[in-house]
């Protein structure tokens, strides 16, 4: 009786083991180089290149990872794929980049983004420009419901190595791109609620401004009012 006991339960086994869909992967967590932080960590190519090593977390249910390199100034990217968590690449000196990674399994479509962190790779700078505000909400394409009376919160993120962001100049409008500012806020405001109309597109974006006089601009965002 015990034996057939056990023969049933492997049968169970198997058959459910059997029957189990492969899963996508998950997310990987990046780890190095560090966002909105200046990479000082690189091997010398020559007068204008170092090769940076990129690091990040294994994923689970994941065969591959493609490392996804932009400059951001120049909307250039590098791509490479592989199967271990780190990859070399080379990399300008004084240049902002922002870099993510995407995990693959062979068996599932499905693939996964990682964050997206920006950094600066080391070169001669004194001072670098803020980082371009990172927005986070509303998220750019999506509807949002305002509030009772009839406003929405735009929230957005500053990082500037330097530390000396001066202000942050909202720009927001139904017209693409907007051109008007509406309001310049301190460092210190982040978060700010704006009137809106129902069922209307509106486009914003931050420019951060620092002591030094530099600037960054975070690109154009939108979304529609409920």
């Amino acid at each position: 009786m015990r034996l057939i006991n056990l023969f049933f339960i492997l049968i169970l086994f198997f058959g459910c083991k059997k029957n189990n869909p492969p899963q996508a992967p998950d997310a990987t967590s990046l780890l190095f180089p560090e966002r909105s932080s200046e990479c000082t960590i690189g091997t010398d190519l020559n007068s204008t290149t170092t090769e940076v090593e990129f690091r990040w977390q294994k994923a689970k249910n994941t065969d591959t990872y493609v490392l996804r390199v932009t400059d951001v100034m120049a909307n250039t990217s590098q791509r490479i794929e592989v199967v271990t968590q780190s990859a070399r690449l080379p990399l300008h000196k004084g240049t902002l980049y922002a870099w993510q990674v995407s995990t693959k399994n062979d068996d599932v479509q499905e693939i996964v983004l990682s964050e997206e962190w920006q950094f600066y790779n080391a070169g001669f700078q004194t001072t670098y420009a803020p980082f371009p505000a990172v927005i986070n909400s509303p998220i750019s394409g999506t509807s949002v419901n305002s509030n009772n009376i009839g406003q929405i919160a735009l929230d957005w993120t500053g990082a500037d190595i330097d530390n000396d962001i001066l202000a942050y100049e909202l720009y927001f409008s139904t017209t693409n791109p907007p051109t008007a500012v509406i309001q310049t806020l301190s460092v210190t405001t982040t978060r700010l609620n704006v009137d809106v109309a129902s069922n209307t597109v509106y486009y914003w974006k931050i420019i951060t401004r620092d002591k030094e006089g530099n600037e960054s601009d975070s690109g154009v965002f939108d979304f529609r009012s409920l």
